[in-house]
């Protein structure tokens, strides 16, 4: 394959050969990421619409669905099981527009998200550990590009 030129629209060769390596690598890691929250007997998108609703208390299951690319009935059923489990509760006062229904987490799922981050911090944490210094230092620097891709 010939090298593209360096435009912003045309990615050089060597990007896209970056992209294809960091990609399964990152999907990988996401999805050990997600399994850990099965040890808690939650999915990963109940732990996913919690996060969303603890950032955004207030938001309705319409703006939720849009939100997370999912029908606004999918998203009704899930936070009807929410709602049964103890984690989330519906209130007309947190909703900006009075007449509908703003969505919020309860402490229990406040603490669900919290375990959540501590159980997958600590499982990357001793996969980290278990990397040559050289390794780890090497994900150190580039903490931050994934952080400008990631936005």
């Amino acid at each position: 394959m010939p090298d593209l030129p360096d435009r912003p629209d045309l990615p050089s060769t060597a990007s896209v050969e970056l992209a294809a390596a960091l990609r399964p690598a990152i999907l990988r890691l996401n999805r050990q990421l997600r399994r850990e929250t099965l040890s808690l007997g939650v999915s990963p998108l109940m732990v996913m619409v919690l996060t969303t609703i603890g950032k955004e208390p207030g938001i309705g299951v319409s703006d939720l669905a849009v939100r997370e690319n999912m029908r606004t009935a999918t998203m009704s059923t899930h936070i009807k099981q929410l709602e049964e489990q103890g984690y989330v509760v519906r209130d007309q006062t947190l909703h900006a527009d009075r007449r509908r229904v703003g969505l919020a987490i309860t402490r229990q799922a406040e603490q669900l998200i919290s375990d959540v981050r501590r159980l997958r911090t600590d499982w990357l944490a001793r996969r980290v550990a278990s990397l040559p210094a050289a390794e780890r230092a090497a994900l150190a620097k580039a903490v931050n590009a994934l952080t400008l891709l990631g936005n």
